[in-house]
């Protein structure tokens, strides 16, 4: 018989908020330009549609290929505000997700999804809107056994997320700040971004 596992680990130190305002400014691109060119997830790993934004503290999902049983789960646990973050073991053969996980997330105020694995119903997640960022897009729907665990160390895209972590996505992909780092990360991601748009406007006046 499988067995089913979760392990919820005590709350974290919430990121406040005037740092997620700020970093909701900022590209992708900068914050992984501040970080050393670390902690960009796989490029497979991209919003399922045009416009998708997300940024938000990281609430860890790690489940069985194809299973969504635990991501159930995490719906009614995480805080508004938190990203959902699930090591689907890179499987793009079944969805974790479509428009009614989408609907739960939205009414229980949670910013987002990065999944590694697939989602589908890609057009309503847009219309609701739900800002969800995925390998693969698939009408094949998930199974529902486990096993499953929530809210622990886990890797997605070939980078290491903790609970609590920042989540930052956009057009170009996802970006994670470990909770420690993200003071000094977004005070270095700022100047580069103030950097690169003073540049753009020079090259625009012809200097």
């Amino acid at each position: 018989m499988t067995m089913n596992f979760t392990n919820v680990q005590t709350e974290t130190d919430p990121i406040p908020a005037e740092l997620l305002a700020r970093y909701s400014k900022l590209p992708t691109a900068n914050v992984a330009d501040a970080m050393g060119r670390l902690g960009a997830l796989d490029s497979r790993i991209k919003p399922v549609w045009p416009g998708a934004t997300v940024v938000g503290p990281a609430y860890t999902v790690w489940t069985r290929a194809g299973d969504n049983k635990v991501l159930h789960e995490a719906l009614g646990l995480a805080a508004p505000g938190d990203v959902l973050v699930v090591n689907g073991e890179a499987d793009e053969s079944r969805a974790l997700l479509g428009e009614l996980m989408g609907e739960r997330a939205k009414v229980n105020g949670l910013a987002g999804f990065v999944v590694d694995g697939a989602i589908r119903d890609a057009e309503v997640l847009a219309e609701i809107p739900m800002p969800v960022f995925a390998r693969a897009v698939t009408p094949a729907g998930p199974f529902k056994h486990g096993p499953g665990k929530l809210n622990g160390a886990i890797a997605v895209g070939g980078v290491a997320v903790m609970p609590g972590d920042l989540v930052l996505g956009d057009s170009d992909g996802v970006v994670i700040v470990p909770k420690a780092d993200v003071e000094h990360i977004l005070v270095a991601a700022e100047t580069k971004f103030a950097d690169e748009t003073a540049r753009r406007a020079d090259i625009k006046a012809g200097r």
